[in-house]
């Protein structure tokens, strides 16, 4: 089934997903975590619609490339386009406010990393993102104070606070408009916080914004 955005009402959106624009290393604690330098502007990269997935049904990895690792954010849907825009019309153009996960081939993306490759293969396969329905942003407040936890098994894996981002949300989103059009329909992932790790067939994982929304899901195995 292709892959539509959703509300937590279980009301479709007729908008439709061009691309996901995600950050890496916008928090200092998983920058750490993998050994990476902390970066001094925003890391950019795409997956395209064809990676997105509902995180609410279950879904599979290709676990015969190697190790799949979750990696838990705050995604943020865009509803009107915005090339080279200010916080003003970001902040007019966010639409709805989900979770998602960023998963990670971790053995190939090592391996291109040590050749100087890019990372597409590693972040832009088939699957790589599950999104959960969104919530109108009036229902989160602030954007930077949402606690963004994930459980893997009854186990907390990842519980992180958008505060503590090192490129805030509406300036993230500022700063991506100067080199992608955002069109109505794409999707910005925001970074993940530490604690990120291994996913297996047959795992049964539950990823909330803290108060905000929860769903349940598990890897098919």
């Amino acid at each position: 089934m292709a892959y539509q955005h959703r509300f937590v009402n279980d009301q479709a959106s007729d908008l439709t997903l061009g691309k996901i624009v995600c950050v890496g290393r916008n928090y200092a604690d998983h920058a750490k975590e993998l050994n990476n330098p902390i970066p001094t502007e925003p890391m950019l990269f795409i997956k395209p619609a064809t990676a997105a997935v509902e995180l609410e049904r279950p879904f599979s990895i290709p676990a015969e490339l190697g190790s799949v690792h979750f990696e838990t954010e705050m995604s943020v849907l865009i509803g009107s386009k915005l090339t080279s825009a200010s916080e003003d019309q970001v902040k007019k153009s966010i639409i709805g406010v989900g979770v998602g996960l960023d998963l990670t081939l971790r053995d190939l993306q090592d391996a291109l990393k040590s050749k100087g490759h890019p990372w597409e293969k590693a972040k832009s396969f088939d699957g790589a993102c599950p999104l959960s329905a969104f919530v109108s942003p009036e229902k989160v407040g602030d954007l930077q104070d949402v606690q963004i936890r994930l459980s893997v098994n009854g186990e907390i894996r990842q519980d992180g606070n958008s505060a503590y981002m090192l490129n805030k949300v509406i300036p993230l989103i500022c700063y991506i408009s100067q080199f992608f059009t955002l069109e109505p329909g794409d999707v910005v992932m925001t970074g993940t916080p530490a604690g990120v790790g291994p996913i297996h067939q047959g795992d049964q994982i539950q990823v909330e914004l803290v108060g905000v929304l929860s769903a349940q899901t598990s890897v098919l195995g």
